[in-house]
């Protein structure tokens, strides 16, 4: 949460004319529901199984830059099938940068980690990342750096990554 997937991911898709897929976007207009609604309806395990449909279905795209939520390769075999299906790109950020980026947001808007203060937020943050990145450095690649920055390096990345044999 936080890391700026979302808000880079649009513009390196603009940039690159690539169709984006923001899956929290796509579950919740499926759903008609927040992901907060269904977590808070469904429980988490129901959430994670129509996050991993959602997965296996936008993961069959082409020309498409997906932003996955952030537990999403955490569970199942999510991070093995996104790497089988593509490129896949772990933003990486400190506890603290990312703490003072999501105290610049509406924090309100994200239920986990509205009830968050000061230190206390850093220190979820901190623990929260300290369980999934496991997962996160099972990425084919890892950017860090301001948005401006990590949206450059992506680009670069993106503008080098070898065509597929099925798209040849």
């Amino acid at each position: 949460m936080g890391s700026g997937k979302t808000t880079i991911g649009r513009r390196v898709a603009k940039r690159l004319e690539l169709n984006f897929v923001d899956m929290d976007a796509h579950i919740e207009g499926r759903h008609h529901k927040t992901v907060a609604e269904i977590f808070s309806e469904l429980g988490e395990d129901k959430f994670r199984e129509l996050e991993r449909n959602c997965l296996l279905e936008v993961a069959e795209y082409e020309n498409v830059l997906i932003a996955t939520g952030g537990g999403t390769p955490c569970f199942f075999d999510n991070m093995d099938v996104m790497n089988e299906k593509g490129e896949t790109i772990y933003i990486c950020l400190t506890p603290k940068e990312l703490s003072d980026r999501l105290k610049a947001t509406n924090i309100r808007k994200r239920p986990i980690l509205a009830s968050y203060k000061g230190n206390d937020l850093e220190a979820f943050i901190a623990a929260n990342l300290a369980e999934r990145e496991p997962f996160y450095i099972r990425a084919k690649h890892v950017v860090s750096g301001t948005d401006e920055e990590m949206e450059e390096k992506i680009v670069e990345m993106i503008n080098t990554f070898p065509l597929r044999r099925d798209e040849l």
